[in-house]
Order: structure tokens, then sequence, then C-alpha cells
């Protein structure tokens, strides 16, 4: 399931970004009424990213031989205008120096804004939020028509050490980071949306400010988190014969019956892995945004799909397009994490009965034990009886 929410993801991205709209070419336009000069029609068939012919612009540079004497107040660019002279940096027919030093700033003009914007207010945060909204009903329903898994004739009363101190801080580390990871990468996205017609301009700009700070600084307790388990738990979560029979019982989920698992039966095989995988890729486009045209990764990585794939993604992209993607990434995959945690926190809590002690003081009931995790039990108790024979 982790290789489909990934692909699911690959393909959310690729459907936004490449719209068909830019592959279709834009209605022929009568431009006599502006003397050549682009019209309305013209703009807009930019914004929706078709091919427009540019000809009309990139020709449109100005001519040295219609210069006003050098005395005359038109003069002084001899024969070009400011709009001609950016015409020609537009469509490298200048070459332009500058005295600013710094990452991208021989990126004069990148036009990829308005489309990540539209992007990034419109379909990311729809489709990631309704996702979640959609996700949290679709939960509620299901506990009220299964109601909370119990445990078979009550707990025992015997405890049984499900998890040590030290698995509990890096799995407490990376869910308290990443909530709020969530939370305040909610209020960068989304805020200004539905923030500011609730408390103000002031006190969402005071709100932005602490959000931003604290999603940039907390993203290192997550990386170092993601690291901890998975050095921790990994050899533990490797994909066996005995998952598939978990699986095909539904993990008892949906019925009364308890398949064998080991320490991590396959539901949570499946939470680990997607965690593991969407919190990589999502901690390396954060980085990438944390140290701004540094760490460019979409150049290479479409190159690499369309060596493979046989796709034509772009592979030469602007700085500012690589941060754009970057960007739109990073919010992607947050939103399918958001969705695979709050299913692992619902099953954690309210959803089992007795799941919450494992990683609440590390000591689950014996009875919940054997009846979801029979053959970890079984394998702890053979060490035990090994210890106290020896």
């Amino acid at each position: 399931m982790n290789f489909k929410i990934f692909g699911a993801a690959v393909f959310v991205l690729a459907t936004l970004l490449f719209n068909p709209g830019w592959a279709e070419e834009a209605p022929e336009v009568d431009r006599t009424s502006t003397g050549g000069a682009q019209t309305l029609e013209d703009i807009m068939a930019r914004q929706a990213q078709m091919e427009v012919d540019e000809t009309f612009r990139s020709e449109n540079l100005g001519d040295p031989a219609n210069a006003a004497p050098i005395s005359d107040e038109l003069g002084t660019l001899g024969g070009r205008s400011d709009a001609d002279a950016w015409r020609g940096i537009r469509y490298n027919e200048l070459d332009p120096s500058t005295q600013v030093r710094g990452p991208a700033v021989d990126v004069l003009i990148q036009d990829g804004g308005m489309s990540w914007y539209q992007l990034r207010e419109g379909p990311v945060i729809a489709y990631g939020g309704g996702a979640i909204l959609g996700f949290v009903l679709l939960l509620v329903v299901f506990y009220f028509v299964r109601g909370k898994i119990r445990i078979d004739g009550g707990p025992s009363g015997t405890k049984i050490e499900r998890f040590k101190a030290i698995e509990r801080f890096g799995h407490w580390l990376l869910a308290g980071s990443f909530v709020a990871l969530a939370l305040t990468g909610l209020i960068t996205l989304m805020g200004r949306s539905f923030l500011i017609p609730v408390i103000g301009l002031e006190a969402f700009s005071t709100l932005a400010v602490g959000a931003k700070w604290i999603h940039n600084n907390i993203s290192w307790a997550f990386m170092l988190g993601l690291v901890l388990t998975f050095c921790m738990w990994v050899v533990h979560n490797i994909p066996n014969k005995l998952d598939w029979q978990w699986l095909k019982a539904g993990g008892g989920i949906f019925t009364k019956s308890h398949p064998s698992a080991k320490k991590f039966n396959a539901g949570q095989k499946i939470v680990f892995w997607t965690v593991m995988i969407l919190g990589f890729s999502v901690s390396l486009s954060g980085l990438s945004l944390l140290f701004p045209f540094q760490m460019p990764m979409f150049a290479d990585t479409f190159g690499f799909m369309n060596s493979i794939l046989g796709t034509n993604f772009p592979t030469a992209l602007a700085p500012h397009e690589e941060m754009q993607l970057s960007n739109i990434w990073h919010s992607v995959v947050a939103f399918l994490m958001m969705v695979a945690i709050i299913a692992h926190i619902y099953i954690g809590t309210v959803g089992m009965e007795g799941a919450y002690d494992a990683m609440g003081n590390g000591q689950v009931d014996l009875e919940w034990a054997r009846q979801h995790h029979d053959l970890w039990v079984d394998e702890v108790q053979a060490k035990q009886g090994k210890g106290e024979s020896s």
C-alpha cells in the first residue's frame, strides 16, 4: 500500500503540474487593434499554459537605427525602451550583467509563479484539505459501525513489556514533531484563506511568523525521529509470507478473527514503510526549501524518470522552478502522511482497546498481546525461559 500512496503522489503532482493545456495551441489572436502588441487574450492563454506563438513579442526588441539623437530625452536607450530591453532579456536576445551576487541572480525573469500560486491556492488546498476531512468522517462512520476492537474475554491483568523506553522516545519524538509540523504547515498553507477572515491580518501575521519559526526548527526533530525509528524497527518490518495471511484476514479489524503476527503485523508494516518513504521524501523537499537554490532535486529526478518511463518531463529548470516544485511536492506528500497518521492514531487510541498502552508506558496486557501479536509473545517468553533456566 505504501507504493500505491507514493505512486498516487507522483500521479497527482504530474497531473497538476503538467496540465494538458500546455500541449494545446492558443487560438490565433487579432492584434491589429493594439498595433501588434499583446492583448488580454495573449495573457490569458499564457496563464492557461497553452502554447503561444511569441514571435510578435520576441522580435519586438526595438531598433537602434530608429534611435533619437543622444541629446534628446528619448535617445538615451539607443532606440530601445525599457519594455524592449526586458523582452530581450526574456527571449535571450540581450546579455545583461548584474552587480547583485547570490543564488539564482542570473535569472531575471521567471514567469512560473502564477501557475504555482494557482496550483498551491487551488487544487493543493482543495484536494488535500478534502482528503483529511473526508478520511476523518470515514473513520467516524467506521467507529460507529464496527465499534472499538475489544480484548476477547477482557484483560488478563498480567503485563508484558511491549516497547522499551528508547523505542517510546523515538516514537514520540517522531509523532510529536510531525503533529507540530502538520499544524504549522496547515497554518502556513491555508491561513490566508481561512484564518485572516476570522482573526484579522495583524493576529494572523503574528501567528504565521511563529508557525514558520516552529516549522523550520521542529523539522530537525522530525528527521532525527525518522532516523531513530528506522534504525530500531526496520529489522522487524521486513515483509514476509505471514503478512499476506494477516492481510487476507483483514487483520481482524473487520471481523472477530485474530491472525498471527510477530512484533509488527502487516498493517503496522504498511504504516512504517509509508512513514519512512514519505517522511524521507518530505524531508528532502523540506531541506530544499530551508536552503533555497542549494539543493535542486527535480531536474535530475525528471531526467531519471524520462529514461526509465519514457516520459517527457522538463529537465531544464530554473532555480525558481525547482523551489516551486519542492513546495508543491512538500505539500502533497505532507497531506498523504497526515491521512496515514490519522489512521494510525485512530487504531492506537479509540479504535482498539489496550493499544495505547504500548506507547503510553510500554506495558500491554498479556491477553491483548496474545490476540494481536501471538508469535511475538511466544518469542519473548521463550527468551525469558532461557534466561531463567541459565
